[in-house]
């Protein structure tokens, strides 16, 4: 927990509208263009929720109906797009996501002063020039060679969705960009032996640029979807003690605070964490992270904080290490040793030990490759680290180079985002208990907001205010926070209930766990969505359309049919062995 310990009532349904996929065609892209080959979703109330009321419904009896018999239609607003042969009228583009380059993670390593005056450039300035969109091929037009020349490393062929995300190289969705997420029909994609995407596009297309190249391996995706791995951005996975016992006495009536107080929560956790080796904890670590990769996970943050001490909050972090250099998902390490205050110690004892301490030796580790940690957390939260602890932990660990991405605003109103907002920080967590001027603040600033629909359903909390951040322009992620409070590996889960208790709609949620998870963690120039240039991380689904991830409630082993990291398979479900 640390806030990462949390969860709530149900809230009213959201509605999401996602792409009207018929018939099998594709618009062709050819050249250097850039069309959409999937049309746009369905938005049926303007924020993708659904309104049987509004003037933008889907009339299903009028002439704007979709065509459910034949070629697929584009639901609401202004009539229907067809996506076979050609469009009978081109809707306005929607406007631009605002946005800015994001540099990449920089680790232990002090950020030079360029790099600092870079993420703090004013909005008003215009974004980067964007690269080109995913259906242009590398290596020139259609029929030449070039780059393409030689073996790659996989071939996904035929697919009946390809859920790119992005289509111009965004670094997250916010806004307005969030009603188009960028869909192929009928489409390929071709992974080189250096794990990242060098073509996406119409199979047709593909097939007859690729027909001489060698492949380590094809798999053909007819009748199924291609979307991005999916991006886990809150996790605490190393620890040992199981608490399975305190579910029972929550579902008995104890509070949170009552099974603190009796010895359980965090500080049982601790106790066990402190105990247990560094091989029986890389044991359960790994174990926990083949259950995320199953459910479609293949980018995810790691915290430590289950140590509190330095020495057992350096044995998590080479835990994270050993599993970030031995295991195929994709790991990023967070240092939480702010996660609670030590017993016998005041929150500003503790924070001058992490300042004087820990965060020293985090550098020299960092700088002899022992470890490699790549953010720094604190639980701001009344009886734990108050907003001034919290800075000055934050604000230290950003000198030495660490990205900041904190636990805030989960169970009282402690001005976490506004701090966030404050210290430049790539993310904060929780934030049920933000304040209108926190999440305003965070828009402005581009901060991300990690929501843990988990945290709020365990703990039968109040949710956080999903649709007022999406409404004001906040970038928004999700994670699972799986941990022993919150036991839950699965992001299609996570997208579930994000849909059904905060009100997002699919697109939004799938954004989140994916292009926006990634931006949260400094990370989506090269994860989150499927682009070429982009590292080949993604996951086919045995469904026609891609909305089947979220819209199913559990059971997803039988629904992902494979996951790819860098191109190759690392996952490959029952089913799929048997063919």
């Amino acid at each position: 927990m640390g806030g990462g310990e949390r969860i709530g009532g149900a809230g009213p349904s959201g509605w999401g509208g996602g792409e009207r996929i018929g018939g099998g065609g594709a618009e062709r892209i050819g050249g250097g263009g850039a069309e959409r080959m999937g049309g746009r979703r369905a938005d049926w109330r303007g924020r993708g929720r659904a309104d049987w009321r509004g003037r933008g419904r889907a009339d299903w009896r009028g002439r704007g109906r979709a065509d459910w018999g034949g070629g697929a239609e584009r639901i609401g607003g202004g009539g229907a797009e067809r996506m076979r042969g050609r469009r009978a009228r081109a809707p306005a583009p929607p406007p631009a996501p605002r946005c800015r380059p994001r540099l990449p993670p920089r680790g232990l390593r002090p950020a030079p002063s360029s790099a600092r005056a870079l993420r703090r450039r004013p909005q008003s300035r215009a974004p980067a020039p964007r690269p080109p969109p995913p259906s242009v091929l590398p290596g020139g037009l259609p029929g030449t060679r070039g780059a393409m020349a030689g073996g790659h490393r996989l071939l996904l062929e035929n697919a009946r969705q390809v859920v790119t995300v992005c289509a111009r190289g965004e670094r997250f969705l916010a806004g307005d960009a969030l009603h188009s997420l960028a869909v192929l029909e009928g489409a390929s994609l071709v992974v080189g032996t250096d794990g990242f995407i060098k073509a996406i596009g119409p199979a047709d297309a593909i097939q007859k640029l690729f027909s001489e190249e060698t492949f380590e391996e094809r798999i053909d995706c007819s009748g199924k979807c291609i979307l991005p791995g999916l991006v886990d951005a809150h996790t605490h996975p190393v620890w040992a003690g199981e608490r399975v016992h305190e579910f029972a006495m929550k579902l008995a009536g104890a509070t949170y605070m009552d099974i603190h107080q009796a010895g359980g929560g965090i500080n049982f956790t601790v106790e066990h964490t402190r105990q247990a080796s560094e091989e029986e904890l890389f044991g359960s670590l790994r174990g926990r992270l083949q259950s995320m990769v199953r459910a479609g996970t293949t980018l995810a943050e790691c915290k430590s904080g289950y140590g509190l001490d330095l020495q057992t909050e350096l044995k998590m972090l080479r835990v994270i290490e050993r599993a970030r250099r031995q295991l195929p998902i994709g790991i990023l390490a967070t240092y939480c040793g702010a996660h609670s205050v030590p017993k016998g110690k005041t929150a500003v004892e503790a924070a001058d030990e992490i300042i004087n301490s820990h965060l020293p030796k985090l550098m020299e580790l960092g700088a002899s490759g022992e470890i490699h940690v790549d953010n720094i957390d604190v639980f701001c939260e009344k009886g734990v680290f108050d907003l001034n602890s919290t800075r000055r932990i934050l604000q230290s660990g950003k000198e030495m180079g660490l990205q900041i991405n904190f636990h805030g605003d989960e169970l009282h109103p402690m001005k976490a985002a506004e701090l966030g907002a404050e210290l430049g920080a790539l993310a904060v967590s929780h934030l049920e208990e933000a304040s209108d001027e926190g999440i305003a603040a965070m828009a402005t600033a581009r901060c991300s907001a990690i929501l843990l629909p988990t945290t709020a359903y365990m703990l039968r909390l109040k949710q956080p205010r999903a649709r007022k951040m999406l409404d004001e322009g906040v970038i928004v992620a999700l994670g699972s926070d799986f941990n022993p409070n919150a036991y839950c590996f699965s992001m299609p889960v996570v997208m579930h209930l994000a849909c059904v208790n905060m009100r997002m709609s699919m697109p939004e949620a799938l954004a989140a766990a994916t292009i926006n998870a990634a931006y949260a963690l400094g990370k989506s120039h090269t994860h989150g969505s499927l682009e070429v240039g982009k590292q080949g991380d993604l996951i086919v689904i045995n469904a026609a359309r891609w909305e089947h991830l979220i819209y199913q409630f559990g059971g997803h082993h039988e629904l992902i049919e494979y996951v790819v990291a860098k191109g190759k398979v690392i996952y490959k479900n029952e089913r799929s062995e048997r063919k």
